[in-house]
């Protein structure tokens, strides 16, 4: 398994805090969220009046990690998209991806993965799996994408202070020598007791659509209940000695540790717990907001450009999102 290209895609130009607040009349506290959390600006398509959605994310991040790749979408055996915020409940995104970018009937294969916020690296751990197996060359596109602000109610002002428009994306190519080994491995947890604090509620069969719903103001993105405080700070260590137990090796060993990209003192914080230095740990949700899926192959993308992350490097991987599931990986660039 071999990373052989990346990409990304942020719709507009990005909005700051005041101007967010300008254009859409709620209010928060901006400087608490620029020195707490870390986010300055991000980018929403339709306060750009912008006509994109999660299909168009996906179709130029993953142009563009075909361009980073040198290769022709022709040459993708397998399309996956990672998502909370599909284009569709069906068909599934990855499949309007496939047919953008080859054009017509293939025998590539496409599906979604839902896992919240750790849909990406789940999608990473199945690719990876797949392609360490695939007993010949074998290309797998995966993106990861938000389009969150699309279920926003008009007076959301925790929605519209944190969360954005983006889209990551990874092409791996497995059954080739070059890439041997450099997979180690991954784990998971779950605990879907924790279903009902944040997430989308309405428009699944449990709760369908309605003109009742939509009066009440029961629709889009609902937070039910706060977060259990300091819940990353307590849970990523754990994940981290589970990571690091099915793979081997001491944590000075891994060269960058990537979290969940939601707020940028938690992450400093569970450096501190595992004894390793802040700048092990790349953070860009300075200039893109939290895009959910997108946020690790969006953070990777830039480190790679500015030349933080480099060729050999140990990676771990860390998300986690709403219901509550976590997904971790490591691998060698």
């Amino acid at each position: 398994m071999k990373i052989i290209g990346t990409g990304l895609y942020a719709p507009g130009i990005p909005l700051e805090h005041e101007e967010i607040m300008e254009l859409t009349g709620v209010s928060f506290d901006g400087e608490k969220i620029s020195q707490k959390i870390g986010i300055e600006r991000r980018h929403i398509a339709h306060l750009r009046n912008i006509d994109e959605t999660t299909a168009d994310f996906v179709e130029k991040a993953g142009r563009n990690a075909l361009a980073d790749a040198c290769i022709k979408a022709e040459q993708i055996d397998l399309f996956i998209v990672a998502t909370d915020t599909p284009e569709f409940i069906s068909p599934p995104t990855a499949t309007l991806l496939q047919g953008r970018l080859q054009g017509g009937e293939t025998v590539s294969g496409s599906f979604d993965i839902n896992g919240a916020c750790s849909g990406f690296v789940s999608a990473f751990q199945t690719a990876a799996r797949l392609a360490d197996g695939a007993g010949k060359p074998f290309r797998i596109m995966i993106v990861g994408v938000y389009n969150m602000p699309a279920y926003f109610r008009p007076d959301d002002s925790f929605g519209y202070s944190i969360f954005a428009d983006g889209a990551g994306a990874f092409i791996i190519e497995g059954g080739t020598d070059e890439g041997k080994d450099n997979y180690k491995g991954g784990v998971f947890r779950s605990d879907g007791t924790q279903w009902n604090y944040v997430g989308v509620y309405t428009g699944g069969t449990r709760n369908p659509m309605t003109h009742e719903r939509l009066d009440k103001g029961e629709y889009g993105l609902q937070l039910i209940q706060n977060l259990p405080g300091g819940r990353n700070v307590e849970l990523w260590p754990k994940v981290l000695e589970d990571i690091m137990r099915e793979t081997g090796g001491e944590y000075d060993d891994v060269d960058h540790f990537l979290f969940t990209q939601i707020n940028k003192s938690v992450i400093h914080k569970v450096m501190d717990v595992i004894e390793q230095p802040a700048e092990k740990a790349p953070c860009y949700m300075k200039n893109y907001g939290y895009t959910g899926s997108a946020c690790l192959p969006i953070a990777f993308h830039e480190a790679v450009k500015a030349g933080q992350i480099k060729r050999g490097d140990d990676i771990v991987l860390v998300a986690s999102g709403a219901g509550l599931v976590v997904s971790a990986a490591r691998f060698r660039y």
